[in-house]
């Protein structure tokens, strides 16, 4: 489920319209040929994970999980079913026929129900923005594809992670450059904006759930790990969104809640520029001095640590190909410290941080 601020605009459009299932997307004439412009729907059934998703609900893990969570097949129970199934939980009025809960998250689930826009947008009159008019979701717009992703690559319930669900840590840049390309990306790719776009809208997500649990210790080191890493943002980024004086009690994650979907809404519509990219890396870079204090607990700083090296790879790659390279190990050392969150010593991370900055400026 995405947090309720964004959902009423997200689904305005889509409310109504009837899911058509993927048959209707990949016949050879359409998305389902052998040539290169014509084969989506043969990337994403070969090669791309989400066609498996509803597999995942059949394994030997999932049925232990649903054991303790004392719940029918998770094929059929709509907390499993909403992310690895979603054409389960589809209303039968919002069905033009019988749907394929096997198909896993296939075309509608990311393109939206594509009765009112199937027929029309093949036509070489429509515009991309004719296409969106008509109810297809505008997924070049970073921050739409954000909220689309959001949901079900972050939010995990406390019971489905007690029960053996792995931690899910939303970032949308890598998750975009690492699914199978069925699609081509706009030529202004900003891998750092996309970055960026991700973690605001995580923050709004995680913030949304605290604000429903907020003694939850966890949620509570999950928001401020990733509210720190956006204080640490260039002043003509930040605009003072997030600050030392706002604190995760109920109230306050409501205000970053609203803040950081601001921040990310903001972002998607900047002329993004490398030098943008390389100041903020920069910044990131120099915060070694806010793992030595003895403030925050171990496990928070862990979860500082988590975000931030998540960021400064994302952002190295962004920059310049021969930093990648040439940072490869440091990355890759801070990459180790944190690979354990109980783990995790903020002491050495730091030193490791220090070695990264250092060798960063040499870089420049």
């Amino acid at each position: 489920m995405i947090a309720p601020l964004v959902a009423q605009e997200i689904n305005e459009n889509i409310s109504s319209a009837k899911f058509l299932g993927m048959n209707s997307c990949s016949s050879s004439s359409c998305h389902g040929g052998a040539a290169k412009q014509h084969d989506e729907c043969g990337i994403w059934s070969k090669q791309d994970f989400h066609s498996r998703a509803f597999a995942t609900l059949t394994t030997a893990r999932s049925a232990r999980m649903a054991e303790v969570l004392q719940i029918d097949l998770p094929v059929k129970n709509p907390s499993c079913t909403v992310c690895h199934a979603p054409f389960q939980t589809v209303p039968a009025a919002q069905q033009a026929k019988p749907l394929d809960i096997t198909a896993g998250v296939s075309c509608e689930s990311c393109h939206a129900p594509a009765e009112n826009w199937l027929r029309s947008h093949t036509r070489p009159d429509f515009t991309h923005a004719d296409r969106i008019a008509a109810g297809m979701r505008d997924l070049k717009n970073l921050y739409v594809r954000a909220n689309t992703c959001v949901a079900c690559h972050q939010n995990v319930s406390s019971n489905l992670l007690a029960a053996g669900h792995p931690e899910l840590i939303f970032e949308l840049d890598g998750q975009a450059v690492t699914e199978p390309k069925h699609w081509r990306e706009p030529t202004n790719w900003s891998g750092a904006q996309t970055w960026l776009i991700g973690q605001a809208v995580a923050l709004r997500e995680v913030s949304w759930e605290l604000s429903k649990a907020p003694n939850d210790k966890k949620l509570r080191e999950k928001f401020e790990g990733l509210r720190w890493l956006l204080e640490k943002l260039p002043a003509e980024i930040n605009s003072d969104s997030f600050n030392s004086q706002a604190s995760s009690d109920q109230s306050n994650a409501g205000k970053v809640q609203q803040k950081s979907d601001e921040l990310a809404r903001n972002v998607a519509a900047m002329n993004w520029s490398g030098e943008l990219t390389k100041q903020i890396l920069s910044t990131l870079a120099n915060t070694s001095g806010d793992f030595k204090s003895k403030e925050l607990s171990r496990s928070a700083q862990a979860r500082r640590a988590e975000r931030l090296v998540l960021g400064l790879d994302r952002l190295v790659l962004a920059s310049d190909k021969k930093w990648k390279i040439h940072l490869d190990s440091e990355i890759n050392e801070l990459f180790g410290k944190v690979q354990s969150l109980p783990d995790f010593e903020p002491t050495k991370f730091a030193g490791a941080l220090e070695k990264f900055s250092s060798k960063l400026r040499d870089s420049r």
